[in-house]
């Protein structure tokens, strides 16, 4: 157990907690939880990157926090903001698809599933909380809808790469590195 494992599992935890409050109605719960996943997210790679904690344990927990997460907030968003999900539904649809069909196509490729937490993928991430929360909070959609392009950037970065190993890594840096490394 280190500290970015426990940070990852906090962050799992912190899923059924966010959607009970959604489901219940409670915006203030709702940000408390999604705030407190959204940081646990960025510190886990930071603290296991500067007490050399990097694990491949740790990289599995920290996407499987990834899933949790963006995969709950569209169901805590449909009961607490309906009206959003009616208004970009198509948006909503295709970061879904764009943040799961990379995972799918190497779980198959693989028959596990991968954590490349490449620089586009933490770019994607961090443009996509920054869009939720603006969303959410002001419902404007600008910050949102540039998120999903950039998920396409990288989930198409992400198919390449998947394309090009022959087996699993982890956290690679980008596709070029891979490239470079062949």
């Amino acid at each position: 157990m280190t500290i970015p494992n426990v940070l990852s599992l906090s962050r799992i935890a912190m899923a059924p907690f966010l959607l009970v409050a959604s489901y219940y109605g409670s915006e203030n719960l709702f940000f408390i939880f999604f705030s407190l996943m959204l940081i646990s997210d960025v510190l886990d790679g930071y603290i296991a990157r500067k007490l050399h904690q990097c694990t491949k344990i740790g990289s599995k927990l920290d996407s499987i926090g990834d899933y949790v997460t963006y995969m709950s907030v569209p169901f805590a968003t449909w009961w607490l903001w309906p009206e959003i999900i009616h208004e970009e539904a198509l948006y909503i649809t295709a970061a879904i698809t764009l943040f799961l069909l990379p995972g799918i196509i190497a779980r198959i490729k693989f028959g596990q599933m991968v954590a490349y937490h490449t620089w586009v993928t933490k770019v994607a991430a961090l443009v996509m909380s920054a869009g939720l929360v603006i969303l959410l909070f002001t419902k404007s959609n600008l910050v949102f809808h540039i998120a999903v392009y950039v998920l396409i950037l990288e989930a198409v970065e992400s198919l390449i790469i998947t394309f090009v190993l022959e087996k699993p890594r982890a956290n690679v840096r980008s596709l070029w590195h891979v490239l470079k490394n062949r």
